[in-house]
């Protein structure tokens, strides 16, 4: 990218769009722009081809069948593997976190191909479904405070060798296998269950994201006071009793 621009991908928002997840691309457009970006946003539905000149790709969740057909057809594409081999950024959320995976299992019950860009694996959980808010302690490598957000879903994760965990939960299930971690990452790919959308609750997400695309270690200061508003309101609503 230029010194002054950014190409953000949005992907398939026709099937993995789920619980506002779109949201994510308004505050990484937003929060760009706010600093003096130019920031060019491509929607591709899953119809069109994926381009591999984008900075930051961002998937959302979706439901099961429309994930099993959106693994298809970015496997069949290939662009967003070749666009992380040229350094771009991926931000994942739920299906879309699974998707980018080793393997999940899809609507059918059968195990599907992921596309390989995170060491993790996805399988059915047989207990109760993982919803609910979620307070998370991200990984100190990454120098982000406390996450919030919202999950549901069914899926069990499992992180291979060279995965890291995204963060750890102080509340909620995360990668639903008991041992506390929350999403994934590895280099410049991210995956997580939380929704919110998470952007929104967590702007510094955002701002991570932009600092990797511009290889810098620190952003021009904006108004952050809504989304610390924001912020603070659902961690409070989340550690209120019943």
């Amino acid at each position: 990218m230029s010194d002054n621009s950014l190409r953000l991908v949005w992907v398939y928002p026709d099937l993995l769009s789920t619980y506002g997840d779109q949201g994510n691309a308004l505050v990484v457009e937003r929060r760009a722009r706010q600093r003096g970006l130019d920031v060019q946003r491509v929607d591709v539905r899953s119809d069109q081809p994926i381009p591999t000149s984008g900075d930051i790709y961002l998937i959302g969740g979706g439901e099961d069948r429309p994930q099993r057909l959106a693994a298809e057809r970015l496997l069949r594409d290939g662009g967003l593997e070749r666009a992380v081999s040229n350094g771009a950024i991926v931000f994942s959320v739920c299906a879309g976190y699974q998707i980018l995976g080793n393997e999940f299992v899809n609507d059918m019950g059968e195990r599907q191909e992921g596309l390989g860009l995170l060491d993790v694996v996805t399988v059915r959980g047989e207990g109760e479904r993982c919803v609910g808010d979620v307070l998370a302690d991200i990984d100190p490598r990454l120098n982000l405070p406390q996450l919030t957000g919202f999950e549901n879903h069914q899926g069990v994760t499992h992180l291979g060798p060279t995965a890291r965990p995204f963060a750890r939960v102080s509340m909620g299930r995360g990668n639903g296998t008991g041992d506390g971690t929350e999403g994934a990452y590895n280099d410049t790919v991210f995956g997580t269950y939380m929704h919110g959308p998470v952007m929104a609750r967590n702007p510094q997400i955002a701002d991570l994201l932009l600092k990797l695309a511009l290889d810098v270690n620190a952003l021009p200061p904006i108004d952050d006071r809504w989304y610390e508003a924001l912020r603070a309101e659902r961690i409070a609503s989340a550690t209120q009793p019943a």
